[in-house]
Order: C-alpha cells, then sequence, then structure tokens
C-alpha cells in the first residue's frame, strides 16, 4: 500500500476525508449527483449487515460544535496465505453530523496489477426510513484523480463509490474486500481520522509458522491479543482526530499508525528489513539500465563540445535533461518503480522521474562522473529516521559525486559523505531550479541514497537562506501633494524565482507579464499606474528573476492638519494571519524552505519639509526566523531598510505563540507612518 516512484498516489484506499491531504475531485461532484435518492442504481435493502447494524446505538466519541462527521467503528482484517499472498477486509462506519460530512460518503479505491478488488458494498442507514445500498457494479471506474499533467499511461485506476443520502443524522458504512500481492509484503494501520474515532479494531490472521513485527509511529505502542490459531488483535478507542490545517507537517509525519512486517517459517522477514536491503532492491531493477549506447556517446560530446571546464559540461548536460527531456510517465506494473534504459529515454525524448535521473547518471558516466539514485517524498516530514524501511517515496533525484575539477561555491545543495565524498543533490525533472541548488520542499528532507554498496537513508542539505528570497530596491520621489514616483527593482531567487516564471510560463503579451507585479502593488497601493515595465532572465534559471519598472501613486502620502504623514514601507508585506484563528492551533507550523527577503526604499522627501518623527528601528530574533527594520533620514532621504529571514523549517506547537507576537510585530512595522512637517514650524 505505498507509493510509486513519481506516482501521484498516496494509497491504495482511502474514503474522502473534508479538508484533508487528499481532495474532493471535481468527479466527486459528478458521482455526488448520482447518487441523489430516487435515481435508478442507489437500490433500497432489506438490511444491513450486522456489523453496521450494531452501530446505530452507539454512543457518539467526544466532539465539538464544529464536527461535520464521527468514525463510531471501522475494522481492518489482514489474512496472510501461506504463499505471502494477503487478503484485507476493511470496514468503515460513519455517523453524518452537518452538511460538509456527506463528503465521507465518497469511497475512493485504488487498483492496480498487485491488487484486486473482489467485494465493494457501501449502506445508509437513514436515522428514519430504508436502508440504502449501493455496490461494486454502481460504482465509477477511472485513471487516477487529480494528477499533474505528464501521466500517458499508467495501470493504476480508482473505484469511487458513492453512498446516497448522507445527510446529518444517518448513519453510513462501507466495506472493501481486497487481494494483494505488494513488492513489499506488509501491511500498515491508520489508527488517526481527522474525525473523532470512538473504535477501531486490527486483526492479523497468519499461516501456522508465521510471526509478525509491529512497529507504532507517532503514538504509545498498543499491544496485541492473541485469540488463538495464529490471529492477533488490536483495538484502539477514543481517538482525538488530526484536524487539518494551514502549513501543517504531513499527514503521515503525525497521524498515529501501525506499521506489520511479516515474518516466515525459518524466520526470513519478507518486505524490507533495512534501507540498505531497500536500496539493494532497487539497485537490481536498475541494474544496466544506465548503459552508455553510441548514441548517448554521441549526444554528450555534441552538447559539451566547445564549453570549458568540467562544471560548464555538467551544467549543459543537466539543462538538457531538464529541459528537453519532456516529463511523461509511463508506469505499467514493476514500471512504477523500475526506470527504462537510458537509451530509450534518450531516443524517445520522454520519461517519468527516475526515467530522467537514469539518462542524467548515464550522461554523467560518459563524462567519468558518478552518480547515484535517491528516492524522496517530495513532502518534507512524510520519511524520517523513525520511519521503519518502506516504499513510501514518490519523486526521484539525484546525487553526483563532484569531482575536483568541478568544485564551485556556486553548487550549493551539497553534503559531505563520509564514503562518496562530496554529493551534490540535483531534481532534473524541476525545469525552475538551476543545478547545483535544491528546492525548499527537497531540502533538510531525508531520502534513500542507493549507492552500488548501500542504501541509507540521507538527510538532504538546507540551504542558506540567502539564496532563496526576494530583494526590493526602491528609488522613489515624494511630490508636497503627497503623489510618489520613482524606480523600482525587485531581484528574486530560489523558489519564488521559480514560482514566478511558472505563473509566466505560457505569457507572450507584456500586458500579461506585468499582472503579478500589479497585483503585489496593489495590496499595498490604493491607487497606482505602472509606467513601464520589463522583466529579466525570465527563462534563464541560472541567473535571478528581475522586474524593473516605475510607477506613480497618488496620494500616497496623507495631508492632515499642516502634516504630511509617510508610511516607509511602500510595498510587499510579511505578516500573516495564520495564527490568528479562534480555535487554538494543534500543529506546528511548517516553512516551504529558508528564505531571507529584504527591502531598500529611498524616498526623496518634498522641499519645505522636514522629519518631525520616524518609526522606531525593530531587531526580532525569535531563532526560528528574524524580523528587523530601521528607518532614518541622510540630506533630505527617507531610507527605509528592513529583512524578515527564515532560519528554521519548522515552529513547534510550543513556540507558536512567539511565531503570533512576530507576525503581529510585522504587522505593526508595515503600517507605522513617519510624520513629515512643513520646515521651520
Amino acid at each position: 500500500m505505498n507509493n510509486r516512484l513519481c506516482s501521484p498516489r498516496t494509497r491504495k484506499l482511502k474514503s474522502i476525508r473534508p479538508a484533508a491531504p487528499v481532495q474532493l475531485p471535481a468527479l466527486a461532484l459528478f458521482v455526488a449527483c448520482l447518487a441523489l435518492p430516487g435515481l435508478s442504481w442507489a437500490s433500497w435493502a432489506s438490511d444491513a449487515p450486522d456489523w453496521l447494524r450494531a452501530q446505530i446505538s452507539a454512543p457518539l466519541p467526544a466532539h465539538d460544535q464544529k464536527t461535520d462527521a464521527v468514525m463510531v467503528y471501522s475494522e481492518s482484517v489482514l489474512t496472510v496465505q501461506a504463499d505471502g499472498r494477503l487478503k484485507r477486509l476493511d470496514r468503515r462506519a460513519y455517523r453524518i453530523l452537518r452538511p460538509e460530512g456527506r463528503a465521507h460518503g465518497l469511497v475512493r479505491v485504488y487498483v492496480d496489477s498487485q491488487t484486486r478488488v473482489t467485494g465493494l458494498h457501501g449502506w445508509c442507514i437513514p436515522a428514519d426510513g430504508k436502508v440504502f445500498e449501493v455496490k461494486a457494479k454502481d460504482a465509477v471506474e477511472s485513471a487516477v484523480l487529480g494528477v499533474d499533467d505528464g501521466y500517458l499511461m499508467s495501470d493504476v485506476q480508482t473505484q469511487s463509490l458513492q453512498i446516497p443520502a448522507t445527510e446529518p443524522g444517518n448513519l453510513i458504512g462501507y466495506e472493501i474486500e481486497q487481494e494483494l500481492h505488494p513488492y513489499a509484503v506488509g501491511d500498515e494501520w491508520d489508527v488517526q481520522e481527522t474525525v473523532p474515532v470512538r473504535e477501531t479494531h486490527y486483526t492479523l490472521q497468519l499461516p501456522s509458522g508465521w510471526s509478525y513485527k509491529a512497529v507504532w509511529i507517532n503514538s504509545p505502542e498498543v499491544a496485541a491479543v492473541a485469540s488463538g490459531n495464529s490471529r492477533w488483535n488490536w483495538v484502539v478507542t477514543n481517538l482525538e482526530p488530526v484536524k487539518i490545517e494551514e502549513d501543517m507537517p504531513p499527514w503521515r509525519g503525525i497521524a498515529a499508525r501501525m506499521v506489520v512486517s511479516l515474518i516466515a517459517p525459518g524466520g526470513q522477514e519478507l518486505g524490507f528489513r533495512s534501507w540498505h536491503d531497500l536500496g539493494a532492491w532497487y539497485l537490481h531493477l536498475a541494474s544496466d539500465r544506465r548503459n552508455v549506447d553510441t548514441e548517448i556517446k554521441q549526444k554528450v560530446a555534441a552538447l559539451t563540445v566547445g564549453i570549458p571546464g568540467m562544471l560548464g559540461k555538467m551544467r549543459a548536460l543537466a539543462a538538457f535533461v531538464q529541459n528537453d527531456i519532456r516529463y511523461v510517465g509511463i508506469e505499467l506494473g514493476i514500471g512504477g518503480h523500475q526506470p527504462h534504459p537510458a537509451a530509450e529515454v534518450l531516443a524517445h525524448g520522454y520519461g517519468d522521474c527516475k526515467d530522467k535521473v537514469t539518462l542524467l547518471s548515464a550522461m554523467f558516466k560518459e563524462l567519468g562522473i558518478e552518480s547515484y539514485y535517491v528516492a524522496i517524498n517530495t513532502t518534507r516530514g512524510s520519511v524520517t529516521t523513525t520511519t521503519p524501511p518502506n516504499l513510501d517515496f514518490n519523486h526521484m533525484i539525484i546525487a553526483v559525486a563532484v569531482p575536483a575539477a568541478a568544485s564551485d561555491p556556486a553548487l550549493i545543495a551539497t553534503i559531505a559523505h563520509p564514503k562518496l565524498g562530496s554529493l551534490l543533490f540535483f531534481d532534473p525533472t524541476d525545469s525552475l531550479t538551476p543545478f547545483g541548488a535544491l528546492r525548499g520542499g527537497l531540502q533538510a528532507n531525508f531520502g534513500l541514497l542507493i549507492s552500488p554498496d548501500d542504501g541509507e537513508l540521507v538527510k538532504l542539505p538546507q540551504l542558506s537562506s540567502d539564496s532563496n528570497g526576494i530583494h526590493r530596491v526602491a528609488k522613489m520621489t515624494l511630490d508636497a501633494d503627497g503623489t510618489l514616483h520613482g524606480e523600482i527593482q525587485e531581484i528574486w531567487s530560489g523558489d519564488p524565482a521559480a514560482r514566478q516564471r511558472f505563473a509566466l510560463r505560457a505569457t507572450t503579451q507584456d500586458i500579461d507579464r506585468i499582472k503579478p507585479a500589479e497585483k503585489v502593488a496593489a495590496e499595498a497601493l490604493s491607487s497606482f499606474h505602472f509606467e513601464k515595465a520589463a522583466i529579466r532572465n525570465l527563462h534563464d534559471a541560472q541567473r535571478p528573476f528581475e522586474w524593473n519598472y516605475s510607477l506613480v501613486a497618488d496620494h500616497y502620502a496623507k495631508l492632515s492638519g499642516g502634516l504630511l504623514l509617510l508610511r516607509p514601507r511602500i510595498l510587499g508585506s510579511k505578516s500573516s494571519a495564520l495564527l490568528e484563528g479562534e480555535e487554538p492551533r494543534r500543529q506546528p507550523v511548517e516553512f516551504d524552505g529558508p528564505q531571507r527577503d529584504s527591502d531598500e526604499f529611498d524616498i526623496a522627501l518634498p522641499a519645505g519639509f522636514s522629519v518631525d518623527e520616524l518609526p522606531p528601528p525593530i531587531h526580532a530574533d525569535y531563532g526560528f526566523a528574524l524580523y528587523q527594520s530601521e528607518s532614518k533620514v541622510v540630506n533630505q532621504v527617507l531610507r527605509y531598510t528592513r529583512s524578515f529571514e527564515i532560519k528554521q523549517l519548522s515552529v513547534p506547537t510550543d513556540k507558536l505563540d512567539e511565531l503570533k507576537s512576530l507576525y503581529r510585530l510585522i504587522y505593526g512595522d508595515e503600517r507605522r507612518m513617519a510624520v513629515l512637517k512643513p520646515a521651520g514650524s
């Protein structure tokens, strides 16, 4: 029940959780319309199964008035056959409390060549009325929903079943039976939900002579109860929900779950006993896939001819795979994990993430440079040092052994490996992040480094905040009537630059390209217009992205009692209302990556005015972030400087009050005024 490399799916079995990591797609709305009571396929049932009917009078778990549904019962039964095949039965029952809880009536099952659904049923027991029933024949089958562009072919399919009459007060339930033959034999029990859980069960039935090992994640261990005949049961009751909050850690990084490993007779542990085993398994899959043929040799020669230095040649090859090899995924069977041969990727001109890594690794090999696969989950925190070895990765990048001849300060996404030397991490699928750098979501993340001798979980580097941010410089003039006009330059680097390039990637008209800058200005200025604007380095990811524009803001400074009130902070906001909700925050706050934004605003003051009052300077260092600002006057020019630096990528719950204080401090500073008075007054 794990991810494929480069695959968008997260679980093979998922009921839709409102505001959960899996969002309700457009198809769900279509299916919900089909499920309205009275339509032909939503049939009446003479009765519901005993396990669901037993929940009619079951007490509800503790919940607040905003809870849209509660899980009153869940049960998962894993039956292991002697040949290692698995059968799994899942049952869920929810009581719908509010209209938003209807989303729990959409059941989604992912199937592929290793999974077969043998039973699928759903029921609704209304508070007053007959039972509704839907079956597998009522499900809508489709490709995987909500995936990014680039998937041409996959054997992963989605079966979506909408339970009808999911109105407040009604009890709904579903039952799914599956036959599984996974690559890594084992199982996971997701204990927590986004809603309160009254009672949840897990049962493991093993063949004679088999045993198991259970590891609990994000939860204290719960002991199993043996019920004879190689059968074990776990029960957990009255679980609080994992509340979905903006900028929280990933679901799998905080929700309680149990990972089950299976041990065959003789002590052979199936699945992966260590990260080393997982690395060896993948290295076997990729064996001979990076072989260099004549076409690859010729392509490397053509791409690097006339380019001086080893680093220049490496950049040329990296740019080719980034930009000229289209992202297209063809994942059938083991192809969800196994890369295509490098020669095929080059010949076809397309491939997914692992294919791109394979081709680039082969090209580097032709230059005499070693490189390695790195499997990673793009959501930081999904895999950590406490995670048992598993296939919970959804992306592949490359680690390059940097030769001494290519050493350069610009290669910042590096670590010093005790055996492999200086390793540079690079994502050839990401065409917006230059060779040598790494986007924020991959920084300080754990990836499986796969080398010929080992498979090991390594922590990728966290880059300096100076490599990621927005630097604004403004040279402005203020007229006596309050009009502000002048030139502004914005220099965007790292992830902010990548976001700008992505937003503008398909624009061809200047009027469209200027819209992002106009949006920033509109958030800070009540009345303005641009006189001219230009972009630099839109398509050159090796250089910072730049805006250069001039604007006029009418009535920027306000006249009041003969005084002129002027806000030194012209553009850009660093404050946030993230922590200003009525309910207390439950989860840590996760930043995308380290970042340092800075402003330098010079405002030439009008003749006949002098400064009467300036905002006080601020220096606030909270450890996880630093904010400082200063206003001063030199030669009739008001200079406002400030910087906001994110130094740590996670703010724990016990520091959230400090983060709220910081955001409020910034909010106040961004709105403070300088007071100008007529000269001689």
